[in-house]
């Protein structure tokens, strides 16, 4: 019998005594927890293989939940990873001020917490994503050097995600100059609820209606906004003028290809879920956020909070430099030029 609980526990000596110590005493599982805001973005499931990958590498267990889009799912969500034996958590927020119970939750408990690409401006997280305000310039930048003239619109991204507002702000260092001249025109601007394609969709078709489709350029925050304002402007026989987006979506990069978007602000998800998965691994096991690898000072939040980043680099992608993403093995070939027709196809499709 002392043998068997000896295999079973272990057996520690201290001072002479035999003490029994369990294995989750001996060494605790270090197990990450994910909230998803949205995971039906395509974007996501990369970041998602670049995290379990990483973690498996590093010896960490994974658990996940999809919010769906609500926030108060992931409030709940969030709970429940914790209830589930998350030591760290990583958490692309859908609403960062409905979920700060659960924030609260984790720091009582010492769960250190990343926020991953979406600010949740709390101190002690460690705040991880591109230059946000970095997007939005170089967004505005491809779409101001095709159409430097004319009557744009804005398609920014969630009210309830401050980076929507980092990535407009960044589109009007760009932009300001030549609105103020007239010599751009803004006839719409509009949130897109949740981020999601289907509204940014409504939203561009009630703007082409009240301009009689007087629409020259697009600045559209994502993919999905970009996608969905693009459908519009298709319906109306208007593909082609500008659009921007970020993320490199796979349909992005082949909408390039086929001309109806101009750019796509390509934010490597393998790196930025790789570096989150280190750094939550790291703060499980005692490293503060100050302490890890690259970090900066960010105070640029709307609560102008303190915090501990790192803002990875991002690259604009337009049919200039479409190798870039395909040598990098982002997409295939195949996949980015998909329907482009020879005589209009980038040189990377040729």
């Amino acid at each position: 019998m002392k043998s068997l609980i000896s295999a079973i526990f272990g057996v520690v000596l201290i001072g002479g005594l035999a003490v029994i110590v369990t294995p989750a005493q001996a060494q605790k599982k270090i197990v990450v927890g994910v909230s998803w805001s949205n995971f039906q973005e395509e974007r996501w499931k990369t970041d998602e293989a670049a995290i379990k990958t990483k973690l498996t590498a590093l010896g960490a267990d994974y658990l996940a939940a999809d919010a769906q889009s609500s926030p108060t799912k992931q409030l709940a969500d969030i709970e429940s990873l914790i209830a589930r034996g998350a030591t760290a958590l990583i958490i692309l927020a859908q609403d960062n001020d409905a979920i700060q119970p659960a924030i609260a939750k984790a720091k009582a408990e010492g769960i250190p917490v990343v926020g991953y690409d979406r600010l949740i401006e709390t101190p002690g997280i460690f705040y991880l994503t591109f230059d946000n305000r970095e997007v939005g310039r170089l967004q505005a930048s491809a779409v101001f050097k095709s159409q430097p003239t004319g009557n744009y619109v804005f398609i920014k991204g969630s009210s309830s995600d401050p980076n929507a507002d980092f990535l407009h702000a960044g589109q009007l260092d760009v932009l300001k100059a030549a609105i103020s001249s007239g010599a751009v025109k803004v006839v719409g601007e509009e949130y897109t609820p949740g981020w999601l394609p289907e509204n940014a969709q409504r939203e561009m078709e009630q703007i082409l209606t009240r301009n009689n489709n007087k629409v020259d350029a697009v600045v559209a925050s994502n993919d999905g906004t970009a996608g969905g304002a693009i459908a519009a402007l298709a319906a109306q026989g208007m593909a082609g003028i500008p659009v921007s987006g970020q993320d490199g979506d796979k349909a992005a990069l082949n909408r390039i290809a086929r001309g109806t978007q101009t750019v796509s602000v390509w934010k490597d998800a393998r790196l930025l879920g790789a570096t989150a998965a280190e750094a939550a691994v790291a703060m499980a096991k005692g490293t503060t956020p100050d302490k890890l690898p690259n970090v900066t000072s960010f105070t640029g939040g709307p609560k102008k909070v303190n915090m501990s980043a790192r803002l990875l680099t991002p690259v604009a992608i337009t049919r200039d430099n479409l190798d870039v993403v395909i040598k990098a093995g982002w997409i295939t070939k195949e996949a980015a030029c998909q329907g482009a027709e020879p005589a209009k196809a980038p040189a990377a499709c040729k």
